[in-house]
């Protein structure tokens, strides 16, 4: 399917504040960008550079006053996510080295701490993806999905131990328990068509069967319209802008996901 994506950020800055902002998607397998619109008001220089996970990331120093960043995008889209029931645990000595790094806990997702629970939760699952299909189906009936009810960033033990939270923190919790099993699991931020309410949207994806899936226990069934901005081992490393100095907040933040035909797109 066809989409546009947009985020349109307004903040009231009281100092000269550095930004580093992770809003530009990319072309890659699941997903084609056809067009991008990327403005600042009021205009400052901005430098791109690419992360060490591989994200178009953004410099730039914003001035005292009235500052507005609004993206848009064109993307094509899979109308329906790839499945694999039966894709097997790949041996850690033969996994990719750029994969190895989504082995290890995280600050959000300590997955050493979850490995007695893992074993339970996929006892009985073939190694692979079926045992992420049956985190992910824990997750959706055990922790309860309450968008917009926590902005404060919380690990995955304590998502355990409190049974609640929003997409980040379900996410958090899916990768920890995947990689307590050696199954490497990456944070992913961006785009869903159809969420509700709308906002930016966090899900996980997990190595198995020599590639990655994407898995998403806040939705009731795995469907298209994702759109990816940013990867990495959980939120620390997939803020879609991060501000030093005195604390900045958003005064206004409005997402955007619109189907659109193929015959409008912008090349």
């Amino acid at each position: 399917m066809w989409l546009k994506t947009s985020c349109d950020l307004s903040f009231n800055i009281e100092v000269p504040t550095p930004f580093v902002l992770m809003l530009r998607p990319r072309s890659g397998a699941q997903q084609w960008i056809a067009s991008e619109q990327y403005k600042l008001a009021p205009s400052v220089p901005a430098f791109e550079f690419t992360d060490g996970y591989g994200n178009l990331c953004q410099r730039l120093v914003a001035q005292p006053g009235d500052f507005s960043i609004h993206t848009r995008a064109e993307a094509k889209t899979a109308d329906f996510l790839d499945q694999a029931p039966g894709a097997p645990f790949v041996e850690i000595q033969n996994l990719p080295d750029s994969v190895l790094n989504y082995l290890l806990p995280s600050r959000y997702c300590e997955s050493d701490r979850f490995g007695q629970l893992a074993l339970e939760i996929t006892y009985g699952q073939y190694l692979g993806y079926d045992q992420v299909a049956a985190i992910e189906n824990w997750l959706r009936n055990t922790i309860s999905y309450t968008p917009g009810a926590n902005d404060v960033q919380v690990t995955a033990i304590e998502i355990n131990a409190r049974q609640w939270g929003v997409c980040r923190d379900m996410a958090h919790l899916g990768i920890a328990l995947c990689r307590s099993l050696s199954i490497p699991a990456r944070m992913v931020v961006g785009y869903l068509y159809g969420l509700q309410p709308m906002d930016l949207h966090a899900w996980f994806e997990a190595y198995v069967g020599d590639r990655w899936y994407t898995f998403d226990a806040t939705q009731p069934s795995l469907k298209g319209g994702y759109v990816s901005i940013g990867y990495g081992r959980d939120a620390a490393d997939v803020a879609v802008y991060n501000q030093f100095g005195p604390g900045v907040y958003p005064s206004s933040q409005v997402i955007s996901v619109e189907q659109i035909k193929e015959s409008t797109v912008v090349n």
